[in-house]
């Protein structure tokens, strides 16, 4: 949740800096990219405590906070990334894509070991 209140306060800066109101989402070239890597986090958020919260429950807490540190690291780096530059964004998309799939392999296993 830091997280999202982090970007979402991002965002803020960005219109004051740029004058760009509510509920307008275009303006400067960065405003635009620092409000599209807000959302985008946000987009993902629910996926990813859906899969934090199965993944530790059933297979393994520590292997799960783990990978769910690793995967807010990421993230940190995307938005970081994606407000400077748009290329900046593709190295943290794809770890934060490939630590999304490892949380859905370890929640499968750990359901298919509680239920079988």
């Amino acid at each position: 949740v830091l997280f999202l209140a982090y970007f979402a306060m991002q965002v803020i800066y960005a219109r004051r800096k740029y004058k760009i109101s509510p509920p307008e989402t275009t303006g400067h070239p960065e405003f635009e990219r620092t409000f599209r890597a807000q959302a985008n986090c946000s987009e993902y958020f629910p996926i990813f405590i859906s899969l934090l919260w199965v993944a530790g429950i059933f297979f393994h807490q520590g292997v799960t906070a783990l990978c769910g540190l690793l995967y807010l690291y990421t993230r940190l780096r995307y938005f970081q990334g994606y407000a400077t530059a748009a290329q900046g964004r593709l190295g943290p998309l794809y770890a934060s894509a490939w630590l999304l799939w490892v949380l859905v392999v370890l929640a499968l296993a750990g359901l298919l070991a509680h239920f079988l």
